[in-house]
């Protein structure tokens, strides 16, 4: 059950980082949720981690916090991404 939820999750973070930085119809389903997952982890070690945020640590679980930290870390990823190159 909680890879199922971890995928859900995942796939809504990185839907919520694509749309706000323009590259949703670049990437699929599929790069969405790798995203979402990879941009919540991001953003739990970058922002809870490394700053020392405290809700930023929730960065990925499902309540808003979590999200909310989940979108600007997946934000993170996206406009490095775009950095190199890899999205327009």
């Amino acid at each position: 059950m909680g890879w199922i939820v971890l995928i859900l999750v995942g796939a809504v973070i990185g839907w919520l980082a694509s749309t706000i930085m323009n590259t949703d119809e670049q990437q699929g389903a599929l790069a969405n949720i790798a995203i979402g997952i990879v941009g919540s982890l991001l953003g739990s070690w970058l922002f809870g981690g490394v700053l020392g945020i405290g809700s930023a640590g929730a960065a990925g679980t499902l309540s808003v916090w979590g999200i909310v930290w989940g979108v600007v870390g997946a934000i993170v990823l996206i406009a490095l991404l775009k950095a190199l190159k890899v999205f327009k």
